[in-house]
């Protein structure tokens, strides 16, 4: 805890915390400070107190939260009984224990604090008193500019001593030693820092409160590993700075709407699904490790946690955890969000980045066809629960009976298994019962394809098929499969598993750094039907870096027959990227930027040889004999016009409900150096993309019939 105060004169570095130290130098500058003014209640701010990376430090509130908590403060009612929401509802406050708690995900609780007073701490930092003692502090500051007498001197709980010169000079002295046995302060001080009183006089950034109304919801599905980026965070941090980059937008580029108040903001929620594979309910970290080889164990470590997920996707076992884990998470997290914000009536949609986006999208593949309107699939599930009431749903003894598998019966019976039980049962189960081979085929095929199982009401119904027959196909071509998985009716080469259905249809289904493409060529897929869409979504994005290893397009996978180029996401600003600009006008000039650099060194020694566009059709037809002339013209017509091009218009089939879908971000002057050095970097680059971040507020708000001031695609 050691802090340098430049402002200090020299002599106070080594004075000593006594009474006679100040008075030594009570003749230097800051002595001359008029301290004749009217003593004025300090203004407190709330602030929460965070431990990232190994680093503790105090955060404020936004001045809408803060003003609500010092009101509940304030307000005279038993504190013990008063939660506020915080931090756009993501987080409740609880008043009387000082903590706060995350709403939606599992996190340790943080605490929070009402300051007043602040000290500098390490990396210049301040850090707030706590409140009974910013209270000692307040008390002697009103006494010292009531009667005008300074130089007061305090001890703070941690032995501490501050001192209170004047108005504009207040430090903090840490002892070097230890008190004695008799608890004597030891005469030696560490280095001064300083003190200061109310927010307004540290340097600390109050954020922009959050608009109350919320327009759209958006979850987000993470990929492999349990860390997100390259700085190790976890999906709700790398998602927080997300929704931070998404409202820094709004007012550049949605101001017109916000000052009428046609939009709010846009509510972006994390998904985690890594921790539920690697908890101990499923043992998989132990079993990994009992095979795990003990050389270069760090890097084993990195991989045990991370590329196995991609082997757990492709397993029937894990493959069903994680399915169910993100299927489960996106629903529950949407009922605790609809019970919070019961007046809220936009639309949901989802973003998955890397395996989280394959994981996506095989869930929204298997969705029920959104044909059904809601008074529809209403009606469905009173006529479902009526079937229940009266007794229609099949006892598991005519089902075996109509399987011919009468003699198992006993056995059933034996475990207290009924259909509801019998539809949650894996085929391990039905194995630790001793069922054969063929018997447990017959019962798995039954409950897959014609059983019964519980939905998310609790009511027991009949399994839908996973498309309606009137739904396009993926279509796998002519592979063979020499896998031995079975196929789904949508024909994509998934492993075997029971899909579980979102308690909504969302709106737009975003993929950030997707090997979606890679997954349905190596299952066999030869072509998506150009008819084909998700049963429920409505449209599709495949957004990605081009340096990205992990990226595959999916456009080509639709149209064979056709090369064509991804759409351009523009720049946040409006533009494209300045290298992007030079790279293209150099190429229409017939040369690169390492040609045109050699030509500018030639220009030196030698006089310039002429660098000409490419002929046009008449051009071409005329012998170029007087060059001189021509670079004259090319004089007059350098640099070329930039001019910006529309994209391709093209059609890809109905995934995106008859329009493009693959996008590709502009990469930036510095990676366009070496490719390779950011790869990776470029695999988690979406997380904090203003570009990746506007694109997605554009195409969601154009869903509310909401455009931006200035459209930049």
């Amino acid at each position: 805890m050691s802090g340098e105060v430049n402002s200090l004169p020299k002599e106070m570095s080594t004075q000593e915390p006594q009474e006679t130290s100040p008075s030594r130098v009570s003749t230097e500058s800051f002595e001359m400070v008029d301290a004749s003014q009217a003593y004025e209640a300090v203004t407190p701010h709330w602030f929460y107190h965070q431990v990232q990376d190994n680093k503790s430090s105090w955060l404020p509130f936004s001045k809408e939260d803060s003003d609500k908590l010092e009101q509940g403060f304030s307000s005279g009612v038993n504190p013990q009984t008063i939660v506020i929401p915080t931090r756009g509802g993501r987080f409740d406050v609880h008043l009387g224990s000082r903590k706060q708690k995350a709403v939606y995900w599992d996190e340790k609780d943080s605490e929070v604090q009402r300051c007043t007073w602040f000290y500098k701490g390490e990396d210049n930092k301040y850090v707030p008193y706590p409140e009974d003692f910013s209270q000692v502090l307040e008390d002697a500051f009103m006494l010292a500019v009531t009667l005008n007498e300074w130089k007061k001197r305090l001890e703070s709980p941690f032995r501490d001593i501050i001192i209170l010169h004047n108005p504009k000079l207040m430090v903090h002295y840490q002892p070097v030693g230890s008190p004695d046995e008799w608890g004597a302060t030891p005469s030696e001080q560490g280095r001064p820092r300083t003190v200061k009183r109310g927010v307004e006089n540290i340097s600390v950034e109050i954020p922009l409160g959050e608009p109350l109304q919320i327009d759209h919801l958006v979850f987000m599905v993470h990929g492999i590993g349990p860390a997100c980026d390259l700085q190790f965070r976890s999906i709700v941090q790398c998602v927080t700075d997300f929704h931070t980059v998404s409202l820094n937008l709004l007012p550049a580029h949605f101001k017109k709407a916000m000052d009428q108040g046609l939009i709010g903001r846009v509510e972006f929620l994390p998904v985690d699904w890594h921790s539920s594979l690697h908890a101990d309910a499923t043992g998989v970290d132990d079993d990994i490790q009992r095979i795990t080889l003990p050389s270069i164990s760090r890097l084993r470590h990195f991989t045990n946690e991370t590329i196995l997920d991609l082997f757990f996707y492709n397993s029937p076992t894990y493959c069903q955890t994680i399915v169910d884990t993100v299927c489960g998470e996106i629903n529950r997290i949407y009922g605790i969000f609809q019970e919070r914000n019961p007046k809220f009536k936009g639309s949901v949609s989802v973003t998955g980045h890397s395996l989280g986006s394959v994981i996506l999208f095989d869930i929204l593949t298997n969705q029920t066809d959104s044909s059904l309107s809601s008074q529809d699939m209403t009606k469905d599930k009173t006529t479902a629960s009526r079937s229940d009431s009266q007794g229609d749903t099949p006892r598991l003894s005519d089902v075996l009976q109509q399987l011919e598998l009468t003699e198992y019966c006993s056995v059933f019976e034996r475990e207290k298994i009924d259909m509801e039980v019998l539809a949650l049962c894996s085929e391990n189960d039905l194995k630790d019962l001793e069922i054969p081979l063929g018997p447990r085929k017959k019962i798995l095929q039954y409950i897959r394809h014609r059983g019964w199982q519980k939905d998310s009401t609790g009511t027991t119904q009949a399994t839908p098929p996973a498309a309606d027959s009137k739904q396009p196909f993926l279509t796998s071509g002519s592979t063979p499969n020499v896998v031995n998985y079975e196929y789904f009716d949508v024909g994509i080469g998934q492993v075997s598993v029971r899909y579980p259905q979102l308690s909504f249809h969302p709106e737009v289904f975003f993929a950030w750094g997707s090997p979606v493409g890679m997954y349905l060529t190596v299952r066999g897929l030869k072509r998506i039907d150009p008819k084909y869409h998700f049963p429920t979504c409505k449209r599709f994005f495949n957004i990605y870096h081009p340096f990205d290893p992990v990226a595959y397009r999916i456009e080509p996978i639709v149209l064979r027959e056709q090369e064509f180029d991804p759409i351009l996401i523009p720049h946040h600003k409006g533009r494209k990227r300045m290298h992007l600009e030079l790279k293209e006008g150099l190429t229409r000039m017939g040369t690169d930027i390492l040609g045109s650099l050699k030509i500018a060194w030639q220009t030196f020694t030698r006089p310039p040889i002429p660098s000409l566009p490419p002929p046009t059709a008449e051009a071409a037809a005329v012998p170029h004999t007087n060059l001189s002339a021509e670079a004259e013209v090319m004089k007059t017509e350098e640099p070329p016009a930039l001019v910006k091009e529309d994209p391709m218009q093209i059609s890809v089939g109905m995934l995106n409900g008859g329009q493009r879908f693959d996008y590709v971000l502009q990469e930036k002057p510095i990676e366009s150096f070496n490719e390779y050095l950011f790869a990776l970097q470029s695999h988690v680059c979406y997380w904090t993309s203003e570009d990746t971040a506007l694109l997605l507020l554009k195409e969601i708000y154009q869903t509310m019939g909401i455009s931006m001031d200035q459209s930049l695609l």
